[in-house]
């Protein structure tokens, strides 16, 4: 495993990379309503990201069409914005975007309620896979391990009947967009690789409301949850520093 460490200066082109799928992220929310398409938002998102001078790091991995992925209800991640697929009230949809700007990437993820009327358990899937996130950005210190960030996604999302996604994990970010370590959401204490300066890690718990287990579709990228349970995403890019974490996609 090559863990690259990066400069001073390269995390400050992480953060610029990050402002930018940062204020995509934010207009893409600002169009969630019901009756829009997960093809609105891609356009939107696609002009915004030319706007800003950046380029998609989506669009063309491995053959992915688009420059966002839009994953609905029990959709769990990369599922293709579509003109057929409308939004409606009481929906979720989990946006993952990321940039490539000066040659270095920033990715981060949002699940977004459709509508004003969201069920109480559903908030609570969101609050509590947002939290989680957090919890574990707490755990990005100089001298820590890779288990303590899963460990604490864990427990937070155990702890209030929520399940997290195996099959899929953070990552390492930098100069590609898929870098070593693999940031699983799940995990021990003190378990794995021990965080140094200049790691740069995108960690993006996935959280379902009932059993973990998830497939993919037959378009060879959408997966879904097996039990056709809800499921959150959320991500961000941090970067590990000798005063603690710092987030890139603030």
């Amino acid at each position: 495993m090559a863990i690259m460490i990066k400069t001073p200066q390269e995390i400050e082109k992480m953060r610029r990379s990050g402002h930018i799928v940062r204020q995509v992220l934010e207009l893409v929310r600002s169009l969630v309503v019901p009756g829009a398409t997960t093809m609105d938002l891609e356009v939107a998102a696609e002009k915004k990201i030319a706007e800003l001078g950046a380029v998609s790091a989506f669009k063309g991995y491995h053959g992915y069409p688009c420059v966002l992925c839009t994953s609905v209800n029990h959709e769990v991640v990369h599922g293709i914005p579509s003109q057929k697929r409308v939004l409606r009230e009481g929906d979720i949809v989990s946006v993952d975007c990321g940039v490539v700007l000066d040659g270095f990437y920033g990715d981060s993820a949002v699940t977004i309620p459709v509508g004003r009327n969201v069920p109480q358990e559903v908030q609570k899937l969101l609050d509590v896979t947002r939290g989680s996130l957090e919890q574990a950005i707490q755990e990005v210190k100089v001298g820590a391990s890779l288990g303590d960030i899963g460990a604490a996604v864990q427990q937070h999302v155990e702890a209030d009947g929520f399940s997290v996604v195996r099959d899929f994990v953070g990552h390492g970010i930098g100069a590609k967009m898929h870098e070593d370590p693999q940031i699983p959401n799940y995990g021990r204490r003190g378990q794995g690789v021990k965080l140094k300066a200049g790691m740069v890690l995108a960690i993006e718990p996935m959280v379902n409301a009932g059993s973990p287990e998830v497939k993919v579709l037959e378009d060879g990228w959408t997966a879904v949850t097996v039990d056709g349970s809800l499921s959150a995403h959320f991500e961000h890019t941090v970067a590990v520093t000798e005063n603690g974490p710092v987030v890139l996609t603030l």
